[in-house]
C-alpha cells in the first residue's frame, strides 16, 4: 500500500488520523545539517531573550526610546518581510484570474510562504509593544478610531492571513486524507484568492500609508506622497524575487518532492518571472525618479545620504533591472537568481531606510538596533524556516496531491 493510500485510509477512522498526526511529527532527514548547526543556537538564544524582554519589559532587549519607538523588528520583520510576502498575491492573481497555468505547479508553496510570513511578523508586532496586551486596540478601533490606518493595516493583517489560509487549506486536507473537506475547501479557493488579493493591494500600500504622517522625521530624499503607491509597486517585484530565491532553493533541497516534469518548468518559470520584475521595476523606477523630481531635492544629493539614495536607486534598482532584462533576452537563469538576490537586498535597504536609517536622521543620537534585537530577528526568521520545512517534507506543497484529488 502506498504512503497516500494509507493517508487516504484514514479519512473514516478518527483514532488512525491522530495516530497519523503524532507520527509526523517524527523529525525527518539529517540532524546535522549546516542550517541546523547554525540556526538551533541562534533560536535557544532568541528564545531565552524574549523570554526577557517579556519578563522585564522591551527596554530590557532593544535601544527604542520614545522618539524613536519602532526599530529593527516593525522595519525588518514587518515592513520588509510583508514586502516579500508580496508573491502571494501576485502568483494566485496570474493562476485563479488569469488562468496562467504555467505557474499552478509554484501557487502553493507560494501561498505557504506567504501564510507563514504574515503568521510570524504579525506576531512579531507583539514583540515591538510595550503593552502586547493592548494588540487589541487596532482591530476594534479602541483610541485610534476606525478611520485610524492602523486600523486598517490591522484588518487588512488578519483577513488577509484567513484568506491565505483558505488557499492553503486543500493540502492540509489532502495531507490529513479528508475528502469531503478538500472538496468544500476546494471550492472556496476562487473566492479566497479574490478577496485576498484586494486585501493584498490595499495594505500593502496601507503599510506605507502609515509613513505619511512622519514627514518631518524621514529624510526628504525617501518621504513623499506616493509612499503608498511605492511600497505597493514594489511588492511585486519583492514578493517574485523572493519566489525566484526561495523557488531556487527548493528545487535542491526539496529535490525528491518535485516531478520530474515541475523541474524541467522551472527554468521556464525564472524566465517569465524575470519578465514581470523587468517591467514592474522600470515602473518603480520612474516613479522615483517623477518623485525626486517633483521633490525638487537636487541640492540633497551631493551629501552623504544623496550618495546612499544613488547607491539604492543605481545599485539596488537599475542595476538588478537591466540585469532581469538582459537574462530574459539571453535566457541565463543564473543571472536572474543574482538578479532576484540583489533586488531583495534592495528592498531591505528602501524600507530600512525608511523606517530607520532615514528615520529621525538628524537627531544627536541616531537608532541602530541592539545586538539582542537582531538575535531575537533572526530566530523568527529560523523558527519561519523550520516550520516551513517541516510542512514542505509533509504536506503536497511541492510534490503532486494524491491521485484521488485529482479526481475532483
Amino acid at each position: 500500500m502506498s504512503n497516500t493510500e494509507i493517508i487516504v485510509a484514514k479519512d473514516n477512522d478518527g483514532g488512525s488520523v491522530w495516530k497519523f498526526l503524532v507520527s509526523e511529527l517524527k523529525p525527518r532527514g539529517k540532524y546535522f545539517t549546516p542550517f541546523n548547526i547554525i540556526s538551533v543556537p541562534v533560536i535557544i538564544l532568541g528564545l531565552v531573550l524574549i523570554v526577557i524582554r517579556f519578563a522585564k519589559g522591551i527596554g530590557s532587549v532593544t535601544n527604542l526610546t520614545q522618539e524613536v519607538p519602532w526599530g529593527l523588528w516593525i522595519g525588518f520583520d514587518v515592513v520588509t518581510g510583508v514586502a516579500f510576502a508580496g508573491g502571494a498575491y501576485v502568483i494566485t492573481f496570474m493562476v485563479y484570474i488569469l488562468n496562467i497555468k504555467k505557474y499552478q505547479s509554484i501557487v502553493r508553496v507560494t501561498v505557504l510562504n506567504g501564510f507563514l510570513a504574515y503568521v510570524f511578523y504579525a506576531g512579531a508586532l507583539l514583540l515591538d509593544l510595550g503593552r502586547p496586551w493592548n494588540v487589541i486596540n487596532p482591530i476594534i478601533g479602541n483610541s485610534f478610531g476606525v478611520s485610524s490606518v492602523l486600523f486598517l493595516v490591522a484588518w487588512h493583517f488578519l483577513l488577509y492571513m484567513i484568506a491565505q489560509l483558505i488557499e492553503f487549506s486543500p493540502a492540509i486536507a489532502e495531507w490529513i486524507g479528508a475528502k469531503r473537506a478538500r472538496n468544500i475547501l476546494s471550492g472556496m479557493t476562487v473566492a479566497a484568492v479574490i478577496f485576498g488579493i484586494t486585501l493584498s493591494t490595499l495594505h500593502q500600500s496601507g503599510l506605507g500609508a502609515l509613513f505619511l504622517m512622519a514627514k518631518e522625521k524621514i529624510h526628504p530624499l525617501w518621504y513623499s506622497e506616493f509612499i503608498p503607491i511605492l511600497f505597493f509597486v514594489s511588492s511585486i517585484f519583492a514578493g517574485l524575487s523572493m519566489v525566484i530565491f526561495e523557488g531556487s532553493i527548493s528545487q535542491k533541497v526539496f529535490s525528491d518532492q518535485i516531478s520530474s516534469k515541475n523541474h524541467k518548468e522551472h527554468n521556464g518559470i525564472l524566465l517569465g518571472l524575470s519578465k514581470i520584475c523587468t517591467m514592474t521595476m522600470f515602473i518603480y523606477f520612474f516613479l522615483q525618479l517623477l518623485t525626486f523630481v517633483h521633490g525638487k531635492h537636487w541640492d540633497l544629493i551631493n551629501t552623504p545620504m544623496g550618495y546612499w539614495y544613488l547607491t539604492e536607486m543605481l545599485g539596488f534598482v537599475l542595476l538588478p533591472m537591466v540585469l532581469f532584462f538582459y537574462s530574459y533576452r539571453q535566457q541565463n537563469t543564473f543571472l536572474i537568481k543574482v538578479a532576484a538576490l540583489i533586488t531583495m537586498l534592495g528592498i531591505i535597504v528602501n524600507r530600512l531606510n525608511i523606517s530607520i536609517i532615514g528615520f529621525r536622521w538628524d537627531a544627536a543620537v541616531h537608532y541602530v538596533p541592539s545586538w539582542m534585537e537582531i538575535v531575537v530577528t533572526l530566530t523568527v526568521l529560523f523558527i519561519e524556516m523550520w516550520i516551513f520545512r517541516w510542512i514542505v517534507r509533509r504536506l503536497p506543497v511541492l510534490r503532486e496531491s494524491p491521485a484521488w484529488a485529482k479526481k475532483h
